[in-house]
């Protein structure tokens, strides 16, 4: 995968657990750890994004759809 390399700037805090991950081991160097960040963050927002759809679902509506489909049908035997 092709990299790109960008400037950013960070709360010295921030900076210091980076630096702390790349010193204990856990990444091999600040650019992994951030990119790492951002995907587990990116992630995280996909799956938020799921739920936050999901809950726009009317329940009842689909309720009614799924009985609408299965009229008069019976479930497999599995």
């Amino acid at each position: 995968m092709s990299t790109a390399k960008v400037a950013i700037t960070l709360e010295e805090k921030l900076l210091h657990t980076v630096d702390r991950w790349v010193k204990q081991g856990r990444y091999p160097n600040r650019s992994q750890a951030i990119q790492a960040a951002i995907r587990e963050k990116m992630e995280r927002w996909k799956r938020t994004r799921l739920v936050e759809e999901l809950s726009r679902l009317d329940s009842e509506a689909e309720r009614e759809l799924a009985d609408e489909k299965l009229a008069g049908e019976t479930w497999p035997e599995y």
